[in-house]
């Protein structure tokens, strides 16, 4: 039955297992989207703000060492991002991922005539449609208990507002996902396949710090908050992370920026990128440092119910073991109504 499920999402994405690495940035490097790509998932390449030469030399060795399909993400309020974009048009890279914000429709026919297929986030039924009928390739929904760059919807709605409104139209979940149970669960309502981070980014493969690792073992879901916005005159996208001082200084930064707006020393596109260039070092300062107390610890409140770093093929292997055990209870219960 798993692997009738599974047929749609692997027909499309061309891997064993319709589960995706989401791109995270300092996290998703070639060491772990490799080890992914081997275990018969479906890996993203993070592009974040790498310098162009680097950034086309990491795809150059994607595109000759792995032999299965594999997405690069492509952030759309990244500096580099046309940069990127010129690269991954003149690339033999399968798939392509817009992150950041929604992309637009040029961009998105650009990549699909390079040969490129294409997937997005979508956060509303509308902009779901819309994209569609761009002719996006499929869409991520991605529920705001996921960590990092998040949405302000919860996924259990995002089902319900998108999922059950487009049949047959490849569209993959992720936000709090930690077990092939829920998976299992996923695609039964649909759903192409899931997109996971935080089990990755605690994976053995992962090059995040043995500490950055260790405080997401001890981390309770509760612990991966949400950065609130201060104000609408300074646009913040919420970041999850687990709360520490990193966290509050965050605040401050938004205080002081605020400040300096309304004193008219600083426009509000620089103050954004302040924002952001200050999760970029954060998050780098704790994944690569180990700086655990004033790096960002981003993480989704699946957190909470992961307590072991594994092999990536553990992992995998575990989810679709879980999901078909989980498949096998249903039809139990099924089969006393008749």
């Amino acid at each position: 039955m798993l692997h009738d499920l599974f047929r749609k999402g692997r027909d499309f994405l061309g891997v064993e297992y319709p589960i995706i690495s989401g791109g995270m940035t300092w996290i998703s490097d070639f060491t772990l989207v490799k080890a992914v790509s081997d275990a018969g998932a479906f890996p993203v390449f993070a592009s974040g703000n790498m310098p162009p030469d680097m950034f086309e030399k990491e795809v150059d060795r994607l595109v000759e060492k792995l032999e299965k399909p594999f997405g690069v993400n492509l952030i759309t309020i990244a500096p580099n991002y046309r940069n990127h974009m010129e690269i991954l048009l003149e690339k033999d890279v399968p798939f392509v991922v817009f992150a950041g914000n929604f992309p637009k429709k040029r961009d998105v026919i650009k990549m699909k005539d390079a040969g490129k297929k294409t997937m997005s986030f979508a956060s509303t039924k509308s902009i779901a449609a819309k994209q569609i009928g761009w002719g996006i390739d499929s869409l991520l929904l991605e529920g705001s208990e996921a960590g990092g760059h998040i949405g302000n919807v919860s996924l259990t709605v995002l089902l319900q507002q998108v999922l059950f409104e487009f049949h047959d139209f490849p569209i993959f979940v992720a936000g709090g996902i930690a077990t092939g149970k829920m998976m299992a669960h996923l695609l039964l309502m649909g759903a192409y396949g899931v997109q996971m981070g935080t089990v990755f980014a605690m994976s053995e493969e992962s090059c995040a710090h043995e500490k950055f690792k260790k405080a997401f073992i001890k981390a309770r879901a509760r612990q991966a908050v949400a950065t609130p916005q201060y104000d609408s005159k300074l646009p913040v996208v919420a970041v999850r992370a687990i709360f520490n001082k990193g966290m509050g200084q965050f605040g401050k930064l938004q205080f002081e920026l605020l400040k300096k707006l309304a004193d008219n020393r600083i426009t509000r596109e620089k103050a954004q990128y302040e924002i952001e260039s200050y999760w970029a070092g954060t998050l780098r300062q704790a994944v690569q440092e180990g700086d655990v107390e004033n790096g960002s610890l981003m993480a989704g409140q699946s957190v909470g119910l992961i307590n072991e770093v594994k092999p990536i093929k553990e992992i995998i292997k575990t989810f679709a073991e879980e999901a078909s055990e989980e498949l096998e209870l249903l039809k139990i219960q099924f089969s006393r109504f008749h």
